[in-house]
């Protein structure tokens, strides 16, 4: 609904913003925040109701800031105190779709500093000599999970620590809610609310001329859109009636054009007053029940993401109905169409709206746009349709006309389980996989859920963390607890679902849920690695493999407390370490030249801190153990299974020159990832990014890779075959020393 300015001017004789076309009295006060003019807040909340037109007026604002699009605008003609100065574009961090999270780390990266957490960005802003102007719309449409309130959240902890900077210039587009909450933070002097509701802010005028321009677009056939003196009766009829609402009009205006039989300009009760009196006019002139319309649309003003694939509309309207509502949908496509659009970005693949929607989160870095892409396409998912509600006020009038929404919610959730091809998640609608958790969180199912690995592997992370982050942690089970705090990385990674699917693997293992961790292995992903055994320990400074005889180590070490391992072994501390299910099918595993030997025993050795119980101090070779001579304090693992063996360090072997050259896999890491690849090829079969600190890392010949972190030791098996030769292979040194891309690290 574009405002015409053809011959039309205000009192003063200036021509209106050709965006939107009025808004006068509002774009004189951004202005004067745009340019600092004296006595000009330093902080603007515009709010107002749902269908305001706020999001509109901010749009057509910052046109007039961004020097490509004011070449576009007529600013001669318009009013000069409307016009800010020709500065340099303002930061514009759109909220829509992204959490408090990804907000700050979109401007940790427009201001190129060095942290993503928000004490330390406004920390930094605080340092600059200059003011830094930063403009945030849609703060109403935040966050990928609608019932998580992520609004409130980037209100609290991005804006108003950012209102309380005074180096920054902030005007901020937020419900009217949330409003008080952000100006109440700061001084009288320094912020301003602009509520586009009160008459303060009115601008009947341009509503009329926003019904002219667009019952000019309508059919030439009909007099109210041909003739000038009729349209200008029937304009100023529908915008007394809207009372300044840009929504309500705007409705009316598409129903009336496809059907203005019924419409009589001086007749107040055949026009819309409210965007829900829209709704129900539009229902009746077309000779349909209103709540026939509310509920074949009901399904849209829950749908989450980017909007609902047709496929599953009928299935959830006759779920929110509880009747067949397949006539109604068939014969209703006319009814409904003024309240629909396309959604936008529908044909994006799985790995590109993770990254895009994952991108600034946790500190990892992203563009400012004006906006985020959230298409819901996947592989499984190209060349779908999804709609979409025309504006988010329509979903909030349609979810407030429902006797029970919560019960509503729950039949759509039930409804898209039903949807999901024999419980297989990597058969299942993109828009199932993605969005359940939304879904079960409104309904207030969501715990119950949260018990398939399937789903936590397959589930967009994004949108999954924020749904199970809106949850007490103490409804929480294991499972969840522990994807919530696998998360981070998840969304860091960008990974896909075989990769989520991997460090979940070892997540479980590493919280003790090791049946989860093999539920994973059944599902088909091709998983890199088979997570043998965890154990929490801090301070491990380095880890080794190696090899026991049978006579260097007893077949088990007792406890303190005389409590013993599943295997018959301990950890230091008295308590077990966790095995996998299947880990005694471990011994098939095909040995390698170190183990080829049915008399010696795999081990890994750790490397910890002086007084680990358990641990032994290893001299150096003199046998002196005085300070700065001895090599540290070592534990003794099993490799292949979780267990301590008591014995002497002294006594693992490790594996010979000839063992290492003829392993079929090698080895690098930095401070966080770690990949292995085949040495025949060169291929990379295997990658880790750990969310904690890697301090040191080491490959067996059998393929078993050992890595220490902060957290403590995990073991993962290797389960890519060694893959064909295309060189021939190195013997030793060198040609271990370098990753296939020939990037330097950590090596073996």
């Amino acid at each position: 609904m574009s405002a015409s300015d053809e011959g039309i001017a205000g009192a003063n004789g200036y021509a209106p913003h050709p965006y939107i076309g009025g808004r006068t009295s509002v774009l004189s006060a951004l202005a004067a925040w745009r340019m600092r003019w004296p006595g000009a807040p330093r902080v603007i909340v515009l709010t107002g109701s749902p269908g305001s037109g706020r999001s509109r007026l901010l749009t057509g604002f910052l046109m007039l800031c961004d020097p490509r699009f004011r070449k576009q605008l007529p600013l001669d003609a318009m009013d000069p105190t409307t016009v800010p100065p020709d500065l340099p574009a303002p930061a514009v961090p759109s909220a829509q779709g992204r959490t408090a999270a990804q907000l700050r780390g979109l401007l940790a990266d427009h201001f190129e500093l060095g942290t993503a957490r928000g004490e330390d960005i406004c920390t930094e802003l605080a340092a600059r000599e200059e003011p830094v102007t930063i403009v945030v719309p849609d703060v109403d449409r935040a966050g990928p999970v609608r019932a998580a309130d992520e609004p409130a959240r980037v209100v609290r902890d991005v804006l108003k620590p950012l209102a309380a900077t005074t180096t920054v210039q902030l005007l901020a587009e937020v419900p009217r809610g949330l409003a008080a909450e952000l100006a109440a933070a700061l001084p009288s002097s320094q912020v301003r609310i602009i509520d586009l509701d009160d008459p303060e802010w009115a601008d009947p005028d341009g509503l009329v001329r926003h019904a002219e321009a667009a019952l000019t677009l309508g059919p030439p056939e009909l007099p109210f859109c041909a003739d000038p003196s009729a349209r200008r009766a029937l304009a100023e009829a529908l915008a007394e009636r809207a009372d300044g609402n840009r929504l309500t009009l705007q409705l009316a205006v598409q129903s009336l054009v496809m059907q203005p039989q019924g419409v009589d300009p001086a007749d107040p009760a055949t026009l819309p007053g409210s965007v829900g009196e829209a709704l129900d006019l539009h229902a009746r002139r077309l000779g349909a029940d209103p709540q026939t319309l509310r509920l074949i649309l009901a399904p849209l003003a829950f749908a989450e993401g980017a909007g609902l694939p047709v496929q599953l509309w009928g299935a959830l309207a006759d779920a929110v109905a509880g009747r067949d509502m397949s006539r109604d949908l068939a014969e209703g496509m006319r009814l409904a169409a003024p309240f629909l659009q396309p959604a936008e970005g529908a044909e994006q693949d799985q790995a590109t709206e993770t990254a895009a929607r994952a991108q600034a989160a946790d500190g990892t870095t992203g563009r400012v746009t004006d906006g985020v892409t959230v298409g819901d396409g996947t592989d499984g998912g190209r060349g779908r349709t999804l709609l979409r509600l025309l504006h988010p006020g329509i979903a909030e009038e349609i979810r407030a006309g429902l006797p029970d929404v919560q019960g509503a919610q729950t039949r759509i959730a039930m409804a898209l389980l039903d949807a999901v091809p024999q419980q297989d998640w990597s058969r299942a609608d993109p828009y199932i996989r993605d969005h359940l958790a939304a879904h079960t969180l409104d309904a207030g199912l969501l715990p119950q859920l949260l018990t398939d690995p399937g789903l936590f592997a397959h589930a967009d992370p994004v949108a999954m963390r924020a749904a199970i982050e809106a949850v007490p942690l103490d409804r929480l089970g294991a499972p969840a607890r522990t994807y919530l705090r696998t998360a981070p990385l998840l969304t860091r990674s960008q990974a896909p679902a075989g990769l989520r699917a991997a460090f979940l693997e070892s997540a479980f293992v590493e919280d003790g849920l090791a049946p989860y961790a093999e539920a994973l292995h059944r599902l088909g992903f091709p998983l890199p690695w088979r997570t043998l055994w965890s154990v929490p320990l801090a301070g491990v400074r380095a880890v080794t493999t190696g090899a026991l005889r049978p006579a260097d180590g007893a077949p088990a070490a007792a406890a303190p407390d005389g409590t013993t391992a599943p295997d018959g072994t301990t950890a230091p501390d008295g308590t077990t370490a966790t095995a996998a299910p299947g880990t005694k099918a471990l011994g098939d595993i095909a040995p390698g030249p170190a183990s080829a030997a049915s008399t010696s025993r795999p081990v890994a050795t750790f490397i910890v801190p002086e007084g680990t119980p358990g641990s032994r101090t290893v001299p150096a070779p003199d046998g002196d153990t005085s300070e700065g001579t001895a090599t540290g304090a070592l534990l003794v693992h099993d490799l292949l299974r979780p267990g301590y063996v008591d014995a002497d360090p002294a006594q693992v072997r490790r594996p010979s020159e000839e063992a290492r050259a003829a392993a079929p896999f090698g080895f690098s890491h930095g401070p966080d990832s770690l990949r292995v690849w085949a040495r025949a090829n060169r291929k990379e079969v295997a990658t880790l990014i750990s969310d904690t600190p890697i301090t040191d890392a080491a490959l067996s010949p059998d393929g078993v890779l050992v890595v220490a972190t902060e957290r403590g030791v995990t073991a993962r098996q290797v389960l890519a075959a060694p893959g064909t030769p295309t060189v021939p292979a190195q013997r030793t040194g060198t040609a271990d020393s370098a990753s296939p891309d020939g990037r330097g690290g950590h090596h073996s």
